[in-house]
């Protein structure tokens, strides 16, 4: 059974006819209006009196390296936590270390803010201090040394740190959702590899065949997304395997709108051939099922700062859906700003706080995912 992202697409698919006439009366927004900085105005969010009547569906709660928020991320820790919580999909990020092992971290560069060096992996190691190297210029054994759960990540002050949390293969988190038979929790993997600096990761073409390999062999395909900023890799996993469905990441300045040649994060396609329409673009893309752009401009913000403009926008979202793409903004912590994605109607959120969001669902009628316990 797929997730809320495929669900969600099949129904929006089906019902798009019955989308586009109850837009018929709006509007149509320019195919070249992008609502970035000094774009259009964002559609008004419906008031109170519109709000805690959404029909019971489907809505997807993605914890954000398994809830950054609320537990030491990326670890065995939050990836538990998660799913006793009660989330419909882990978000999750991988890099390629040195010796072509597939792990779970966000930082191409190992962040000091997260992990501390403990010992050498071996003594007299040249390459000892690890932190602050990249990941693909490290082995697996010289990463595993590292304390990634050592203090409290600065920023999230009610987060619980896991000291001597290591970091973790990708396996390990398919092997942990085994564990907790959470067979309807889909995984939302990301293949970061840095196309504006390709040199900082492993080549794209190797990292996305070494995080296939490790997804065919799990046996849990049916369960997993692929998602990336770099869409030369969603089509790379594409060729590999094209029944994965794919989600398009984007913080709006990868589209790199109004300049010159095609953006290097993009495989080739050129954001203003598509009159720098990010919906439009992404939907070029074969495997495509779902859209991930971030939430506004600054990056986190919160919708009643005054100086917070959205860039996810009703508009946005009804032509989503009028191609069958469902539309999962990131990464939406505020309960304001949560409220307003679910009003211009969403299909998910990813955030780093995923019981508070919990909270903001059931204030809105929508169904809860189900929590886990693990078995033996």
């Amino acid at each position: 059974m797929r997730s809320a992202f495929l669900t969600t697409a099949l129904a929006l698919t089906i019902g798009v006819s019955l989308v586009a006439a109850a837009s018929a009366d709006a509007a149509p927004a320019s195919a070249g209006a992008v609502p970035g900085p000094g774009g259009t105005a964002p559609a008004a969010s419906p008031g109170a009196a519109d709000r805690h009547h959404h029909p019971m569906k489907s809505f997807d709660l993605q914890a954000h390296r398994g809830g950054i928020g609320e537990r030491t991320e990326s670890s065995l820790a939050s990836f538990s936590h998660a799913l006793e919580v009660g989330v419909s999909t882990l978000e999750l990020d991988t890099q390629i270390t040195k010796d072509n092992k597939v792990v779970v971290t966000h930082d191409r560069k190992t962040n000091p803010a997260v992990c501390a060096d403990t010992a050498p992996a071996v003594a007299g190691d040249p390459a000892y201090p690890y932190v602050g190297k990249f990941v693909k210029d490290l082995t697996l054994r010289q990463l595993k040394t590292l304390d990634c759960g050592y203090q409290q990540r600065p920023g999230y002050p009610q987060q619980v740190a896991v000291p001597g949390s290591r970091m973790l293969e990708l396996h390990q988190v398919f092997d942990l959702v085994k564990k907790y038979r959470a067979k309807k929790v889909m995984m939302n993997i990301e293949t970061k590899v840095e196309a504006g600096a390709p040199q900082e990761t492993a080549p794209r073409e190797l990292f996305v065949r070494l995080v296939y390999a490790e997804i065919a062999r799990s046996g849990l395909s049916r369960q997993v997304t692929i998602q990336s900023f770099d869409w030369g890799a969603l089509m790379a996993m594409h060729r590999l395997d094209r029944r994965l469905p794919l989600v398009a990441l984007t913080n709006y300045d990868f589209l790199q709108v109004g300049q010159p040649g095609a953006s290097p994060w993009l495989g080739g396609i050129d954001a203003d051939d598509f009159g720098g329409d990010f919906v439009r673009a992404a939907a070029s893309i074969d495997g495509v099922v779902a859209l991930s752009p971030n939430d506004g401009f600054p990056q986190g913000g919160s919708i009643n700062d005054p100086n917070f403009r959205p860039y996810v926008t009703a508009d946005m979202v009804r032509r989503a859906h009028q191609r069958g793409l469902t539309v999962i903004p990131w990464t939406v912590d505020d309960p304001a700003t949560q409220q307003y994605m679910i009003d211009i109607g969403v299909d998910g959120l990813i955030t780093n706080y995923p019981t508070r969001l919990r909270g903001i669902m059931a204030d809105n009628g929508l169904r809860l995912p189900r929590q886990y316990r693990p078995h033996c």
